[in-house]
Parts: structure tokens; sequence; C-alpha cells
């Protein structure tokens, strides 16, 4: 707390400032996210003469292959990496993973590698609740000799092995969701003072804000937590925002109350709710990407959050992202030793994923898609060169869709349980019957013909 380090990083015109952070020992990092190939230069600024106007150069060459940027928001309601990739999000939940220790860690990173999903909501502190109870490795502060944490002393340690897991996640193409608070808390976590949850926030951002794949996410169910008002909450917002050069997405999550997405500091909804018909609601009044990263789970648990069928998980993701939405993935399925998924991560059980990957390949087939001339008995997104229509629960034998008059489509029937796609013969336009196999859980895809 008696040291303070920034640094200066510029290239040509623009000059960036970045907070250093102490690293334990005698050492002291700046960390530094370059965006533009060249030369740059930088100059460290400290009140300890050894730390100060220290200098140099480097070189930032191109990103190598699979290196596609932080994730930005696209055309009001998407996302898109810096070099212009597109970003369908594809979330799962592992909220407590990166506290099991190196066994059951490196068992969710090699399940993770042949996963549907493309990123990952996690908790920095550890988290107490069903299925939830061990005590983790590492604490977030050093600890004093009655046992109490020193909230004046982080522990290097902890923050060390955070950026080991979000490393990780980089280099298997995975945003990181980075859960900043949560209620479910036995440490005092939850309820520290406003000077000390300002100091963790900086110090955090200084320490991981260059990992190009950070995701900001306040709170898991912020409304939880008592000691914390929205004064607490807009202010942490508006913290991480000053500190970030990088300007990563931020959100916050909600349990029963939603937060006002509409303030400028929020670039996302973060959303939990099971009802995804209101995807279309939630993107008119927000104007902003939705994405419902708590859709509830897979799994066979006691509560009924945690016990909905795979195919009711596969409906919830199709019927969001038809509704120009992105959906989160979770499961719970019992465990003899409580490893759970959504908490402590280890493998899939869940038949889920299979489907979720099937929809992705699907959707990244395709453009970004906003709802489109969405009538009461049809979901549907595109425009007049594509469209996404998703049946749902209905099982009609034949549908009535209106395509141009003066143009030409092809027409594909998807099963979105059985993860097959059949293409109709001929070409359809204007008024037409598209034929159907009356089943439910089915969406037809429509793409203008190109012969």
């Amino acid at each position: 707390m008696d040291v303070s380090l920034t640094a200066t990083f510029s290239h040509q015109h623009r000059a960036i400032e970045v907070d250093g952070f102490y690293d334990g020992g005698t050492d002291y990092r700046v960390r530094f996210m370059p965006d533009t190939v060249g030369e740059w230069r930088y100059l460290t600024h400290s009140n300890v003469q050894e730390l100060d106007g220290l200098s140099g150069t480097f070189a930032c060459t191109p990103a190598q292959e699979g290196n596609h940027g932080p994730v930005r928001v696209h055309k009001t309601f998407h996302f898109v990496h810096d070099d212009g990739t597109p970003h369908f999000s594809f979330g799962t939940t592992c909220y407590a993973w990166n506290h099991q220790g190196d066994a059951l860690e490196e068992q969710t990173l090699e399940t993770l590698r042949t996963a549907p999903f493309n990123k990952l909501r996690m908790c920095v502190f550890p988290k107490h609740y069903a299925f939830s109870q061990n005590e983790p490795e590492f604490h977030a502060f050093e600890r004093q000799e009655d046992g109490r944490f020193d909230t004046t002393r982080f522990n290097p340690a902890f923050f060390q092995h955070l950026e080991r897991r979000i490393g990780d996640l980089r280099d298997l193409g995975i945003e990181a969701d980075l859960i900043l608070f949560h209620p479910y808390d036995r440490w005092g976590y939850s309820t520290m003072p406003s000077e000390v949850d300002d100091r963790y926030l900086r110090y955090l951002v200084a320490r991981v804000a260059a990992y190009r794949n950070i995701w900001w996410s306040m709170a898991n169910e912020y409304d939880l937590m008592a000691a914390k008002t929205m004064q607490d909450w807009d202010r942490f917002f508006q913290i991480v925002q000053t500190h970030d050069p990088y300007q990563h997405l931020r959100s916050i999550h909600n349990c029963r109350d939603f937060y006002d997405h509409g303030k400028p500091w929020v670039t996302h909804c973060s959303i939990q709710r099971p009802n995804l018909e209101d995807v279309s609601l939630w993107r008119q009044q927000y104007r902003k990407p939705v994405v419902a990263d708590e859709v509830q789970y897979e799994g066979n648990i006691q509560h009924n959050w945690g016990n909905i069928t795979a195919e009711e998980l596969t409906h919830r993701f199709w019927e969001g992202c038809a509704r120009g939405g992105y959906v989160g993935h979770g499961e719970t399925y019992m465990h003899p030793e409580d490893i759970l998924w959504w908490s402590k991560g280890g493998i899939l059980h869940g038949e889920s994923p299979a489907r979720i990957a099937f929809l992705r390949e699907v959707m990244e087939a395709g453009p970004a898609i906003d709802p489109y001339q969405t009538y009461w008995d049809l979901t549907q997104a595109g425009d007049d060169n594509y469209r996404l229509i998703y049946l749902g629960r209905h099982r009609p034998v034949v549908k009535a869709v209106t395509l141009p008059a003066d143009k030409q489509y092809t027409v594909e029937i998807i099963d979105t349980w059985a993860m097959t796609i059949t293409p109709l013969e001929g070409t359809f336009s204007g008024p037409c019957q598209i034929p159907l196999p009356g089943k439910p859980y089915l969406a037809v895809r429509i793409r203008l013909s190109l012969d």
C-alpha cells in the first residue's frame, strides 16, 4: 500500500497509462496488451526510486494464428473480436473450478478442450454453497497470526494461480467471464468494507486486464448481497471502466431483480431467467447484446433450477438464439463426491453439450441474426437473404412462410435433438408452404439460392 507504480506505453501519437502491482517478494510488475503492430516505448512512474523512470522499447509483432483479440460489442446486439472475427457466445458456468486443486482443474481443462463452450463464468473468490464446501488452497489476502485476513496485504499466490487458469482458458480459445463478487461466502469476501473492495478491484484489474480473454462480471446474483448498495455497484463498474485500459466487456448478473443494463458502463446484459421468449423484449428495452447466462441447468438435484432435462436446455438455447440473443449452459448432476460441473468442474455427464455444439455450428455458418417479422406463433431471425425459424415444442406438418417473390431460396429442416439437417428438394419463393415431419424441436433454415 506504500508503493505506487504506473507505466506509460506509447506508440506514435498514442499514450496509454497502465497500473502496476506488487507480486510478492521484491517483485513489482506492469502488464500491457498492445493492439498495434510496431515499436512501443514505455516509461515507469513510481514514488520508489528503484521503480521510477525505467524506460525502454519493444516490438509488437502480428498476432499468431488463433489470436483474434478481445471481444467487443458489434452492431448493437452482437459481438466481434478486435480483428473482425464474429464471436457467437456459447458459454458455460463453472463457478469455483479454479479453487479445486490441480488434479480436478486439469481434468476440467481437458473436458473443455473438446466441449463446445467459448466462454466460462467463474468466480475470483471461492464459493460456499451446496455441493461446494471445500476449503480452497489459496486465499486473496495474507493471514495474520490470529488466522484472520489482513486485507491490506494481497496474497500473490492466489492471484498467480487465477492468472494461470485464465491463461489456460485463453489457450483453449475460451473467454473468462470473471465474477468479481458473489454472496455465497463464509470467509468475508462479500462483506468487505468499501475501501477494501475498491483496492481489490484496482489490484485485480492491474493484474489481469492484459489477458485478451477477460470479461468483467461485477457479481453473480448481485441483489442477494445485502452488504452492498446500488451506489456500490455503480461505483464498482466505474472503477473497472476507469482502470481497464482495454475496455473489456462489463456486465452484472441478477437473481430476482435486474440491474439497469441501460446504464452507460454496462456493455451487455447478463441475465438469469428461464423464459427465453423474453430475449426479444430485453433487446428492445436495453439496446445491447442479451446473454441469458443462467437459464437453469441440465441435471437431477433437488432444486428445480438444477433438474431440467437435456431436451429442455437444448430447447432454451435454440429459443434464445433464434430471437437474436446468446445462451449459457450449466450442468448439475448428483455426484458421490459432490463434483458438479456447475460448481467444481470435472467432466460433463449430460446430453445437451453435443446439441449445443451442433447449434454453434449452425450459428457460426451464418451471419449474426436479429429478430425478423416475428409473429405471436413464429420465432424467426435473419433477413431477406438468410432466415432461421425455430418451432420449439410445436409440431406442425406444414408451415406457411412468405419469402420475397423475386428471389429463390433453399430450405433445410433441422432436427435440433437428432442433430440432422435435411434439405428440401427444389427452391422456394413468395408465399410458400414448408412441409415438416410433425415433431417438436425442429428448426427451418432458409438461405438465398446462389444458383
